[in-house]
């Protein structure tokens, strides 16, 4: 690793009197300024981080700046032009994020670092896919979450169900038990596409798929197809609106009524049930989304953060040592148990073992994915044909026709200059 901090070196006796070394108030200090993302970190590890961190690397002191999600992106953009005083040497980044800043060769290639030190081969692959831009390694995964599935342990108790299912066809089985006249089997909402990602992804399909620099739409494929017909026949299991997506009504308000079985979310979100129904505090239960086959979860998209390192950056080394910090296991490790986090590798996931929301999360984790590394992907979301043809199909379309109908809008949206 490249070292630009300034080592003072005895250099001869007869120059400097008594002890050989100049003291550390005459060394260069390098300022790290770090852009860390609004609730992404308690205050308390920052705190503890900061301390032990500057005590190790003499030095260095670190200036660590809270951002807000809305407008980041632009914020950041612009910093990756212009460099200034108070410009970011380290930014906390989502990791579907990160090709949109590589692009414009706005980031610090870290891949020499990554593959040396910091044990690339066990990174979770649905951050560690989306750090990278063409061969080169930029983003380096910092934490993760995924979707489990919440669900009712006195309901499945009542159905005669006594562990959660281990395939997808046990889940299908399972829900439809639970299905009756009071009770949704599963509350899944039609526009819930991130869900359905994993579908796709667990039958071997791509939302989007890339040659020769081209990307192309790709729910049209027989694999995405089977994805689609998987989510269709769970979700007619409730009562989810086919035209809207898990925000609209919130699902938290919808589980927390009392009549739904399951749900597919990040554990995250029971809180917000706990707080509108607090007798189900001690009836909830989870279980990782179930694969096809017994013994190995379903796929799954993985959000959560990336660190990247600007190119403009005149304090690169320095850069370096607070990322590799920040991912190395102490600290990643300490993140995850504190704000319920996946870590960024597999080998950690012990470190979460006895809370079951953070065990099923993880289990799913070690099969995530992360959307098409285009930095396009974006503006695909942002008019969403993958939802319309959600809901098509929900309603009686024929799904050939409407997958090939958004496979070509998410190709046109892609190719766009």
């Amino acid at each position: 690793m490249r070292r630009r901090l300034l080592a003072l070196v005895c250099v001869s006796a007869s120059l400097l009197s008594g002890c050989g070394l100049i003291s550390d108030s005459a060394a260069e200090r390098r300022t790290v300024t770090v852009w860390l993302m609004q609730h992404s970190a308690s205050q308390d590890f920052l705190d503890r981080f900061t301390e032990e961190f500057e005590s190790e690397h003499d030095g260095i002191d670190l200036d660590i700046r809270i951002q807000e999600w809305t407008g980041i992106g632009e914020k950041v953009q612009q910093a990756l032009r212009g460099r200034d005083a108070d410009g970011p040497d380290v930014i906390e980044v989502g990791n579907t994020q990160v090709s949109a800043y590589a692009e414009g060769d706005g980031l610090l290639d870290l891949t020499l670092e990554s593959m040396r030190d910091w044990g690339r081969d066990d990174w979770l692959p649905g951050l560690a896919e989306p750090g990278r831009w063409g061969s080169q390694q930029y983003g380096i995964p910092w934490y993760a979450a995924n979707r489990v599935v919440v669900y009712r342990k006195d309901l499945f108790r009542g159905a005669g169900v006594t562990a959660p299912p281990e395939t997808r066809d046990e889940w299908l089985e399972i829900t439809e038990q639970l299905d009756t006249d009071r009770t949704q089997g599963i509350y899944l909402a039609g526009q819930d596409w991130y869900t359905l990602a994993g579908f796709i992804w667990e039958e071997g399909g791509e939302l989007a798929t890339e040659r020769d620099g081209v990307w192309r739409g790709a729910l049209d494929s027989p694999a995405a197809l089977r994805g689609m017909d998987f989510y269709r026949r769970l979700q007619e299991l409730g009562d989810g609106p086919a035209d809207a997506d898990e925000e609209h009504p919130p699902q938290a308000g919808v589980f927390a009524e009392g009549r739904v079985a399951q749900i597919v979310a990040v554990p995250g979100l029971v809180p917000a049930i706990v707080k509108q129904n607090p007798e189900l505090a001690d009836l909830i239960g989870y279980f990782p989304v179930p694969g096809k086959k017994a013994g190995r979860p379903g796929a799954v998209f993985t959000g959560g953060s990336d660190l990247v390192v600007p190119a403009n950056t005149d304090a690169e080394d320095a850069a370096v040592e607070v990322v590799a910090a920040l991912t190395g296991a102490r600290w990643n490790t300490e993140l995850a148990r504190t704000m319920n986090y996946v870590p960024n590798k597999a080998g950690l996931a012990e470190s979460v073992a006895g809370e079951e929301g953070l065990e099923a999360m993880a289990a799913g984790a070690a099969r995530g994915r992360a959307t098409p590394a285009t930095p396009r992907w974006s503006v695909v979301e942002a008019d969403n044909p993958i939802k319309e043809y959600m809901t098509k199909v929900l309603t009686g379309a024929d799904p050939a026709e409407e997958a090939g109908r958004a496979a070509r809008r998410v190709t046109d949206t892609l190719a766009f200059d």
